[in-house]
């Protein structure tokens, strides 16, 4: 009988449950056992095992998080760490390990890989940054939270013609914040990956104001430059010559805490399964991700170097369809 075992880490995503659900199940149907190791790599060094069956697992693609709990984890960024780890599985005799999480999380499954050990990752973050995967395991939920905060800023700024400014997660990445942006009808979007002028947003919700729109909404991602406190100091600052306010309403960990969407439980059930079926052909050192709807392996070698470019068409037509 083969032994498995099934970690999250990093940053939480709505769906991760489900994919552990998949995990689980998928490798229980094919006569295996499958453990899972509580708060990520700092639960495999701490030997934290726990055998999960089929009823373990049931009742949870409904919830948000993480079963298994995450944690960050500097002690598994040496080489110290990372053998503690594998003497671990090998005492257990677990022959793969299913890795749930982001670019953090793969960077560990790629050093374990390295060793030789069976290590498959499964493509999970909010940010949508992870390379080998074309949407990540709890983006869909994350974009449509954003989506329903923007929705209801809207409706207090046109009843008192007010500007406001939502900040959305993403240090690195301005994925959510363009997304959500450009789907919740947002007068300005300021990202990371594309600098921007404070002095030219401030003339987007002037020119909002000039058209006849009740309200502005700017959405900027927190690893903008400025930042959303920059943007809305700025604003401050130049109030008398500007002749409006900008009222900021920071996002923050909400987007990590919604029930996942029908999407979402969807993805990580079909990835789960997916690197179930990679450890039982062998064909480990990989990511499971998608793209084009269709199940895709990229080299876990891969993922951890390459990066994953905002589209600037897309930052484009935000700015057009601000009109």
């Amino acid at each position: 009988m083969r032994r498995i075992a099934v970690l999250t880490s990093g940053g939480d995503a709505p769906g991760m449950n489900a994919a552990i659900r998949a995990v689980v199940r998928t490798g229980l149907e094919r006569g295996w056992e499958v453990f899972g190791v509580g708060h990520g790599y700092a639960g495999l060094i701490a030997g934290n095992f726990t055998p999960l069956g089929a009823r373990d697992v049931g009742g949870i693609m409904q919830r948000g998080g993480t079963i298994l709990g995450s944690a960050r984890c500097p002690e598994f960024k040496t080489e110290a760490g990372q053998q503690r780890a594998l003497r671990e599985l090998n005492e257990r005799d677990i022959d793969g390990l299913v890795c749930i999480g982001g670019n953090g999380t793969q960077t560990g499954s790629n050093a374990l890989s390295q060793t030789g050990y069976p290590v498959v990752g499964v493509a999970s973050t909010i940010d949508n940054d992870l390379c080998g995967s074309e949407v990540n395991i709890g983006v869909d939920t994350a974009l449509n939270i954003s989506l329903e905060a923007i929705d209801r800023l809207k409706v207090t700024a046109s009843s008192h013609q007010r500007a406001m400014l939502v900040e959305t997660m993403g240090r690195g990445s301005g994925y959510l914040a363009l997304m959500a942006g450009i789907a919740g009808g947002a007068e300005a979007v300021a990202v990371p990956e594309f600098p921007y002028d404070p002095e030219d947003v401030t003339k987007e919700i002037r020119r909002a104001y000039e058209r006849g729109k009740p309200h502005a909404i700017v959405v900027i991602a927190e690893g903008a430059k400025p930042n959303a406190q920059g943007l809305a100091q700025f604003v401050e600052d130049q109030k008398e010559r500007l002749g409006f306010e900008l009222r900021v309403t920071i996002l923050g960990y909400m987007q990590r805490g919604g029930t996942p969407t029908y999407a979402d439980r969807m993805l990580a059930t079909r990835l789960g399964a997916a690197a179930t079926e990679q450890v039982a052909g062998g064909k480990c050192g990989v990511l499971v991700g998608i793209e084009k709807g269709e199940i895709i392996t990229t080299p876990l070698a891969e993922v951890v170097t390459g990066h994953k470019p905002l589209d600037p068409k897309l930052f484009e037509l935000a700015r057009v369809l601000a009109r």
